[in-house]
Formats: structure tokens, C-alpha cells, sequence
């Protein structure tokens, strides 16, 4: 299996809208990080595909480690 780039040592702080659906990048090559353009075609990676259910900040993984994609668990701290 392969390894996702690491985008970030940090998680990524987004404002999201209830109802809007979001694409979050799990390859980490995405330069519309945390958002997939895919970057991952070719790849065994697929987005992970989202709808808001409350307008809010949420934080997405940005080290692509998270055991709870596409939110952020503290994997970074661990890797």
C-alpha cells in the first residue's frame, strides 16, 4: 500500500457551510490543499467526499495519517 505525502505537520482550520459538499485530498498532493485537484489520479488515493451538516470551522488532517478522515485525530503529534 502506499503512502500518502505529508501535506502539513498541522492541521487545516476551514470554515465550511451546512449543506456544501467538500472533496477532501487523502494523497496528499493536492495543491489546493485540504481539498483534492486530483492530484491523485493514477494512484490507489481517493478523495474523501463530505457535506457540511453545520456551517462551521472544522479542522482536516493535513499530515494524512488521521484514523478519522477527513478530520483531524492528532496523528501528527504521533508521526
Amino acid at each position: 500500500m502506499a503512502e500518502p505525502v505529508r501535506a502539513s505537520d498541522t492541521p487545516f482550520a476551514v470554515d465550511v457551510e451546512a449543506g456544501k459538499n467538500y472533496a477532501w485530498c487523502s494523497c496528499g498532493k493536492s495543491a489546493k490543499q485540504p481539498f483534492c485537484d486530483g492530484a491523485h489520479r493514477g494512484t490507489e488515493f481517493s478523495p474523501v467526499r463530505f457535506t457540511a451538516t453545520e456551517s462551521k470551522k472544522i479542522f482536516l488532517c493535513g499530515c494524512k495519517q488521521t484514523l478519522s478522515q477527513p478530520n483531524c485525530d492528532g496523528s501528527h503529534n504521533k508521526t
